[in-house]
């Protein structure tokens, strides 16, 4: 059994670099089964540097070094020393100097996908966090900022397009059929930005000029036959670039920017100065091959990794624990940008269940950790829900806090400020803090504290003064986060957050009341932000002429879980009345759920069938839910999502105490089925008025309608008798659009019958050259709660459509399967279970980051019963007594189980 365990790195550590780098000139060559990369690194040391006399030792992994010269001398064995991942040069070095290296790699062979390696059409680059490494010796750090020159050859045949990040400054034929490229970037960059490409592609080329009239080339490149697929991402970079500039004033700084896509791609997308590698799941999309979701999610991406451009690249991280200094403000760019460009209430509605089904069951589990955390043992392991999605609500709680203007003062201020700089999360909350002259030290506890808060807050109204009273009271339960650093011999400092709490007040009528705090004489709002900022704290809401139903934490403005005793009247009031888009389906969704638990409690009770747990007046809720599509001014998009039950991971986290999976299964599917039966007339109505007969456009009214007619269709499919089949079997045959396709097939998937199995061979024989729709076509079966499907999963693993070395196509079949449904991964004979063990030990070997990703599927392995718990155990510890365990999978496994 392995014994040992992962070197953890602290942020108390952190030290300056002994020596900076100022250029950085590389060659490299590509052969027939290797590479030849020369590094010419023109180092002076670092007067900041805490030991001015420190030996130069360079990071690498996988590398074969053939010489090494100091300022053009070759350097002999004694002035160096070369170890498995460190190369330590122990020559007399001058204050200034050029280090040149030559090694060899295997990009063949690098199943891992970090650093460069071989894929299909080419040889590409992946180097955040630590890839750089693997292509050559390097001070693989964010805060080691360096100008790049490449130069890239490779035979013309194979690889006639060379790629770098930057400019173009010379390309040329050489002997033997072979070509080369230089490419040159103008800006400092840390080595985690560095990209390129060498491979056969085909390239969509458009143009955009900036505001201040500069022209830049935009290209996209994908694999041959492909470029009839990327001309949605072409206008999303473009619309991404015109947001940016019109919104925070940041205009492109080079002439050329690209973006490559690559089917082998452990990430989503990776922002490399000026050329984006890009997984194809996020550039690919036609109307008969992507969903709506798809074509939004391309948008989102491709602004993402474009908006990385200024927040993270200009200006990056001094060492990796400020990670979400870059992603977390990235991210909430981009959500802001996707409001803009798509339904503002709906794209909200999305981020919030993201939140809630990744991000809070995080916090709740063995790998909770701050945004920044205090340490780590495998930096891959912090590209997590916490440091990207709650590391947005943080920026976004600072934009609530102080203002849209003073929010882009201080963006501003900031770039002024360290462009070109390393820097902290502190310099980017001093910005913000001297933008504006709001105090947020306190507020920094969000970067250092783990953990989902929970606001305690009860109202009450008193007739007599015309006075509401909104007590609210912070939580914040210990975690894993503080067990661990407990052990470790450190201080917990716990505290109460600075959060808004954003409020309106309701009317019997739906009228927004006015907001008059006690003491005030000015004019009130009918919605206001209510600073949070002690354990404790009251406000007093004056000249209020009735009893008001409070609509709280308004477009979710804190990541927090919110506790206040609305009956079910209340919740349907507001479902019904509520002005603010997030707050109505929330409310839905909090009826939804104390109806749900009811009904597990029935269901373990024995008396689940009688249904006597479902409220009378649910049913005719979500009737005038759905009858609200069709009013004037009525979002189907919204309806869709608040038709949506909550998720069983939604449920699963909701439940205190012991978690019985297969109680909360039989309570959603019954609760849905009982809709779908009392509601078959509304829903076969609503499907066919929403019919669109236009040519197909991903814009938000069509993705709308669409949204709800095919929510109604998978409504209809549960009554599960012939006219119902049929409704699903002719949208299957006579779809124009691969969202109005899935929808049945993932409808048909849910029932083991013939229907299913011809629908799937039917689709997966028309497809099967299009890998991304075949992703699709794994998906719809590991998801399935059919109960053959642990079977399938099994049976799939085999199949010819499956590849295990491809990320793409691991996510669909396995880590669907574990992430996205809990049925079946929690089966009580384990068999999910020994499904995840087997896959990450198969993983481990050829990809630990993704192996890694599946392991993450065991973090809530606590809050089963016994049984579960001992297989999920036993699971466990059959892959940490693994010999051979990655650094990646040997951490969240080691914490899974100390939890």
């Amino acid at each position: 059994m392995r014994t040992d365990t992962p070197q953890a790195i602290y942020l108390k550590d952190y030290t300056p670099p002994a020596f900076q780098i100022e250029t950085v000139d590389l060659d490299i060559s590509i052969e027939a089964g290797f590479a030849c990369v020369t590094a010419s690194l023109a180092c002076q040391r670092n007067p900041a540097a805490a030991d001015p006399s420190a030996s130069l030792v360079l990071n690498g992994e996988d590398l074969k070094l053939e010489s090494v010269r100091l300022d053009g001398r070759p350097l002999g064995q004694g002035e160096y020393v070369l170890c498995a991942d460190q190369l330590m040069i122990h020559a007399e070095l001058p204050d200034s100097f050029t280090l040149t290296t030559v090694s060899t790699i295997n990009p063949d062979g690098n199943t891992q996908l970090s650093g460069l390696y071989r894929s299909k059409d080419g040889y590409f680059t992946q180097c955040e966090a630590e890839g750089f490494r693997r292509i050559t010796w390097f001070l693989d750090r964010p805060d080691v900022m360096a100008k790049y020159t490449v130069t890239i050859h490779a035979d013309k045949a194979q690889f006639p397009v060379l790629l770098g990040n930057g400019n173009p400054v010379g390309a040329g034929d050489e002997e033997g059929g072979r070509h080369w490229a230089k490419w040159e970037d103008p800006f400092r960059k840390p080595s985690y930005l560095f990209a390129m490409v060498a491979a056969k592609l085909d390239m969509l080329e458009d143009w955009f000029v900036t505001k201040s009239g500069r022209k830049v080339r935009c290209a996209v490149y994908v694999e041959p036959g492909k470029l009839d697929q990327c001309g949605h991402a072409m206008a999303a970079l473009k619309k991404s670039m015109k947001w940016d500039e019109d919104v925070f004033g940041l205009e492109m700084d080079l002439d050329h920017y690209m973006i490559v896509a690559v089917g082998d791609f452990n990430m989503g997308a990776m922002e490399n100065k000026g050329l984006n590698i890009f997984n194809t799941k996020y550039v690919l999309a036609r109307p008969d091959t992507a969903t709506d979701i798809d074509f939004q999610n391309i948008d989102r991406v491709v602004a993402h990794e474009y908006f990385h451009n200024w927040t993270g690249n200009r200006v990056t991280c001094r060492d990796w624990f400020q990670l979400s200094l870059k992603e977390g403000l990235t991210v909430f760019r981009d959500q802001q940008f996707g409001m803009d460009m798509h339904s503002a209430g709906v794209t909200r509605i999305q981020e919030v269940r993201t939140l809630r089904t990744a991000q809070f069951p995080e916090d709740a589990g063995p790998m909770a950790h701050p945004i920044r955390p205090a340490s780590y043992a495998e930096i891959n392991n912090f590209y997590s829900a916490t440091v990207y999605e709650k590391g947005a609500e943080v920026i976004r709680m600072i934009h609530t806090l102080i203002g849209k203007d003073a929010f882009r003062k201080g963006m501003d201020l900031y770039f002024a400020r360290h462009d070109g700089q390393a820097v902290t999360c502190e310099d980017f909350v001093a910005a913000m803090q001297d933008a504006s002259g709001l105090d947020l030290t306190q507020f920094k506890r969000w970067y250092n504290q783990a953990g989902t808060p929970k606001l305690l807050v009860r109202g009450a109204y008193d007739a007599a003064t015309k006075r509401f009273t909104l007590d609210v009271e912070q939580q914040y339960p210990a975690t894993a986060y503080e067990k661990r650093l407990e052990a470790e011999g450190r201080a917990v400092a716990r505290g109460a957050y600075h959060l808004p709490l954003v409020i309106g007040l309701l009317g019997a009528d739906g009228r927004e009341l006015p907001l008059r705090l006690a003491g005030e004489s000015a004019a009130a709002d009918t919605q206001r932000v209510l600073s949070i900022t002690e354990d404790r704290q009251q406000f007093v809401f004056e000249d209020l002429a009735e009893a008001p139903v409070p609509s709280l934490l308004r477009g979710f403005s804190a990541p927090v879980v919110l506790d206040y005793p609305y009956s079910q009247a209340d919740l349907t009031h507001l479902m019904a009345r509520d002005s603010d888009a997030f707050c109505r389906w929330e409310a839905g969704q909090r009826l939804a759920t104390d109806i749900l638990m009811a009904g597990v409690a029935a269901f373990q009770a024995g008396s689940g069938d009688t249904l006597a747990w479902v409220p009378a007046g649910y049913v005719d809720a979500m009737r005038a839910l759905l009858g609200s599509a069709f009013a004037p001014g009525g979002d189907p998009a919204l309806v869709a999502e608040a038709l949506m039950l909550p998720s069983e991971v939604v449920l699963i986290e909701a439940t205190e105490g012991t978690v019985d999976p297969d109680a909360i299964h039989a309570a959603r599917l019954a609760l849905r089925r009982h809709l779908a039966n009392e509601l078959k007339g509304p829903f076969a109505a609503a499907y066919h008025e929403l019919k669109i007969d236009a040519p197909y456009s991903p814009e938000a009214t069509q993705a709308g309608a669409r949204a709800l007619r095919n929510a109604c269709l998978s409504y209809i499919a549960e009554v599960d008798d012939a006219e119902s089949l049929a409704l699903l079997q002719n949208q299957f045959d006579s779809a124009n659009n691969m969202t109005d396709s899935m929808a049945a097939l993932s409808a048909l998937a849910q029932f083991a019958s013939p229907a299913r199995d011809a629908a799937l061979e039917r689709f997966l024989a028309k497809w099967k050259d299009e890998a991304l729709v075949v992703d699709k076509w794994l998906q719809v079966q590991s998801t399935s709660r059919a109960p053959d499907t642990g079977a399938r999963v099994r049976a799939l693993l085999d199949h010819p459509a499956f590849d295990i070395r491809n990320p793409n196509k691991v996510y669909a079949l396995i880590r669907a399967f574990c992430a996205a449904n809990p049925k079946h991964f929690h089966a009580a004979d384990g068999s999910g279970y020994a499904l995840a063990a087997d896959a990450i030990l198969q993983l481990d070997a050829l990809n630990p980051q993704v192996a890694a990703r599946i392991a993450r599927s065991f973090d809530r392995w606590r809050k089963f019963d016994t049984q579960r718990q001992s297989l999920a155990r036993m699971a466990l510890v059959r892959v940490q007594g693994h010999d051979k365990l990655s650094r990646d999978v040997a951490e969240i496994v080691g914490k899974a189980l100390e939890s």
